[in-house]
């Protein structure tokens, strides 16, 4: 087991891999009374056509890492929820693009609630009735969101960027789509996908490294898995253009929902510099838009925003897109009043003092973020399967000039690339 100090934010993580290729991450929290746990997996919604090194092509149906990661809870002797709320932990589990996590918060019998995590991910149960099912589950489910106008809008914003890469393909698939998954479909990812060295397991909390370190050893030991190639994911050429410049939606809703972003070509970096890249994209969305910013307060004055107006930022290997918005009485102004308040601060610039006080906001959230098990597990991950240490979030936010945010700041906004998505009610013009 190697200790990786942190010397600059007081902290140490303890790392093992596995024989049988598995990452073993613990963060010890001195005085912290909840234990935090995940077991993920780099495999989501994207991971729809690969290959194992050795092994021909598949494609499977769209929404089917959703699909699987409903099924993991169900085991022949009844749900797996049960037992751990029966040691005092709370459960969930949920699928992204680009990752499935399966995870437990507890105060208690904390080896217990490992082992439980650890056992019920890698024993999967499947059968023919039980993926049947599923599918009407996970049918309604996909209907119940159809309705849902905040989820059409920011689908509706993606889909609108995306004609090709599989980002644009809702989560959980189509109705269409997991009618099609079948039980054999489903070992057959989680075979490829769930094999330990695909996996990472994460530990934050008051918790004895060693002891933590060792349970996991000795399960782990127990089991045999069979030797695993590379997985090679295989994605569609994506057009470098918007798909739709807009994506107008028919729901009854009080007044319209507009989010509109940027598509980027995927990013020409990795690592630590893909990191960089991320943190000063999101410094330039919180200096424009953050609701202390001068933008954001003429926005407010027009009556064009509320105080549900947000940005974000995404990017990984293969995409990259900004997103901001939220419920406007006028779309059409909002956006070409952003768009007239953005042009006007290009030549200039950014000022550096607003800069200054936004990267010292947004340290501080990071060190807050410190405090949070949940928080730390979570962003652990996702940054991991980029290969990004969560711990150079701070380094790099320090290393970040007014000169790197302006350059940014020109480089993103780029007009033609823009994309909107509007849900209107049918009365509305």
């Amino acid at each position: 087991m190697n200790a990786i100090p942190y010397a600059h934010l007081n902290e140490t993580l303890y790392h093992e891999q596995l024989p049988n290729g598995l990452d073993v991450y613990i963060l010890p929290k001195e005085g912290f009374q909840k234990t935090y746990a995940t077991f993920s997996t780099k495999y989501g919604s994207i991971d729809n056509h690969f290959q194992v090194a050795g092994g021909e092509a598949v494609k499977v149906p769209d929404g089917i890492a959703h699909f699987l990661e409903h099924k993991m809870f169900e085991e022949p002797d009844g749900d797996v929820f049960s037992r751990f709320a029966s040691h005092g932990a709370s459960a969930n589990a949920f699928t992204s693009f680009d990752r499935t996590a399966y995870l437990f918060s507890s105060t208690e019998h904390i080896a217990t609630n490992l082992i439980t995590l650890i056992n019920f991910v890698q024993n999967p149960h499947f059968t023919d009735e039980n993926v049947e099912k599923e599918k009407g589950i996970i049918g309604e489910e996909i209907q119940m969101y159809q309705d849902n106008a905040d989820w059409r809008c920011y689908f509706g914003l993606i889909e609108a960027m995306y004609a090709a890469h599989p980002v644009h393909i809702d989560i959980a698939g189509t109705v269409e789509s997991i009618a099609l998954i079948t039980k054999e479909t489903l070992y057959e990812c989680y075979r490829t996908f769930y094999h330990p060295s695909n996996m990472s397991l994460f530990v934050v909390g008051g918790v004895d490294p060693a002891a933590v370190m060792q349970a996991v050893r000795d399960n782990q030991a127990a089991k045999t898995f069979r030797p695993q190639g590379v997985i090679e994911r295989f994605f569609p050429d994506e057009p470098a253009q918007v798909h739709e410049a807009l994506r107008l939606t028919r729901l009854p809703v009080s007044l319209p929902k507009c989010l509109f972003g940027f598509k980027e070509r995927p990013p020409a970096a990795e690592g630590r510099e893909l990191l960089k890249l991320e943190l000063t994209t999101k410094l330039v969305l919180d200096i424009l838009f953050s609701a202390s910013s001068a933008v954001y307060q003429e926005l407010y004055d027009e009556q064009l925003i509320s105080d549900n107006f947000g940005h974000e930022y995404n990017c990984n290997a293969d995409y990259a897109y900004s997103m901001l918005g939220g419920d406007t009485p006028d779309p059409e102004r909002l956006v070409a009043s952003i768009r007239e308040k953005v042009e006007a601060l290009k030549p200039g610039g950014l000022e550096a003092a607003t800069f200054e006080r936004s990267r010292k906001k947004k340290i501080g959230g990071f060190l807050r973020l410190l405090n949070s098990p949940e928080s730390i597990a979570n962003e652990f991950t996702k940054y991991r399967f980029k290969g990004i240490d969560l711990f150079d979030i701070l380094a790099v936010y320090e290393s970040i000039t007014l000169d790197d945010v302006n350059a940014r700041f020109r480089e993103h906004f780029d007009w033609h690339q823009l994309a909107v998505s509007v849900v209107r009610s049918p009365e509305q013009a």
